[in-house]
């Protein structure tokens, strides 16, 4: 065995999720709009939050590692974790696309 087929110890000590990521999304959405949005809009908007699905805990921050870093402080027993942005659809959106002048 060589140092390449050997996992290092971030990859050994990251937690894939338990349950799949459909259910991650429902129940952490879920868990925003009854008891984070509340307390987060609109003076957060644009702030990210990671939510703990399991236990509903959940933490804020101005960038997406932030909010992340931050549950991970409280909780390092999360593994079902979903993330977005207050008062956006989506955390990221890949690409650009301009609809004018389309036919």
């Amino acid at each position: 065995m060589t140092d390449r087929d050997t996992p290092s110890k971030e990859a050994s000590d990251r937690r894939l999720p338990t349950i799949p990521g459909e259910e991650i999304a429902r129940r952490g959405d879920a868990i925003y709009e009854r008891d984070v949005r509340p307390q987060v809009e609109p003076e957060h908007d644009g702030e990210f939050v990671a939510i703990d699905v399991d236990s509903g805990g959940w933490a804020i921050g101005e960038e997406l590692l932030d909010a992340s870093d931050r549950l991970r402080a409280e909780r390092p027993e999360a593994v079902n974790v979903w993330l977005l942005c207050v008062g956006r659809r989506y955390v990221a959106r890949m690409g650009w696309r301009s609809f004018q002048g389309a036919a």
